[in-house]
């Protein structure tokens, strides 16, 4: 499955994030603790530079605790970053990192301090703010996109918080990130197709947490394959069509709805290895699709200086035969 959704406003807002970066003094990028390396935009990580950041692992109530402690010492490890997990059920640890904010900008002391907001769609980062502001000042909701437009809010103490709309890239090039991110919701149910997503879910699950999958469906076994385990969940919440043959799509949306909604327990869907791993792959995946495309365009200059070069040898050939009637 190749995930491709950036619409229009997530252009605009990648343009006025780029404009405004210069103002702004430290960013809090939120992130999922369930994959908090592929919802990081690598987009908003090539606008920051080094520029002081604060990464919030939101959601850590389903993400799995070991695997949070691990993803949180690996942020750590870098100088210009610092990195909080929250959850919505302990207000008090969101609060806290407008002290962290105001931390890890020392050289403002006594001066607004202008921090600002990024995050994929579907993170939790309106939630944040609204808890750092004490009052509802960004819309919420379960679906990815809502918020469209950058605004400032502030939340006392001398900080400024500019919002900005939820964005992904143009092109996800790693396809188990795209999996990931459409699990996990950050990509509209209508660009992503519900099979292919619970598919990969069963696999993951089936190698990483196969006791949840028996325990959450009632299984007696987990089957080898990704088509079994889907077909067993449908068996068991009656997804069955003509024949008593399996519903496909309607037990992955199952097992999907299942996952988001915390139901599976504590899951997270990779760690700090899987980051460096997948980080190589991608890397060369790229290289080939830029080197790809190079090639491509080569031969279409090829091709466009051919058809001029004939266009004026036919021209060059029809003035020399009216030359000779003359």
């Amino acid at each position: 499955m190749s995930i491709q959704w950036f619409p229009g406003h997530m252009h605009k807002a990648r343009l006025e994030i780029q404009a405004a970066l210069p103002k702004v003094d430290v960013v809090m990028e939120i992130i999922d603790a369930r994959i908090p390396y592929s919802s990081e935009n690598p987009m908003l990580a090539e606008f920051r530079g080094d520029k002081a950041s604060l990464k919030v692992l939101t959601k850590s109530d389903l993400a799995d605790p070991r695997l949070t402690e691990e993803w949180l010492d690996a942020l750590n490890s870098s100088s210009s970053t610092r990195a909080r997990a929250v959850t919505t059920d302990d207000v008090p640890t969101i609060r806290r990192l407008k002290s962290a904010l105001i931390g890890m900008c020392p050289h403002r002391k006594g001066r607004l301090i202008n921090a600002m907001v990024m995050g994929i769609p579907n993170v939790g980062k309106s939630t944040i703010i609204n808890f750092l502001a004490g009052r509802k000042v960004a819309k919420t909701g379960n679906t990815p996109a809502v918020t469209q437009h950058q605004q400032k809010v502030d939340i006392g103490d001398g900080v400024i918080l500019w919002d900005t709309p939820g964005m992904l890239w143009p092109k996800v090039h790693n396809v188990s990130s795209g999996y990931r991110l459409a699990l996990i919701g950050s990509i509209k149910d209508t660009a992503m197709d519900y099979t292919d997503v619970g598919f990969f879910a069963a696999r993951y699950l089936m190698d990483q947490y196969p006791d949840r999958l028996a325990q959450r469906f009632g299984l007696e076994s987990i089957a080898e394959t990704e088509m079994a385990v889907i077909e067993d969940i449908g068996r068991r919440r009656g997804c069955l069509g003509r024949n008593n043959r399996v519903d496909l799509e309607r037990a992955s949306r199952i097992l999907i709805q299942e996952y988001r909604t915390g139901g599976l327990g504590q899951l997270t869907l990779e760690t700090p290895a899987t980051m460096q791993r997948e980080r190589i792959l991608t890397e060369k995946v790229v290289a080939e699709a830029e080197e790809a495309a190079r090639l491509k365009d080569e031969k279409r200059k090829k091709r466009f200086k051919a058809k001029q070069k004939a266009q004026r040898k036919s021209r060059e050939m029809d003035a020399s035969r009216r030359e000779r009637r003359q």
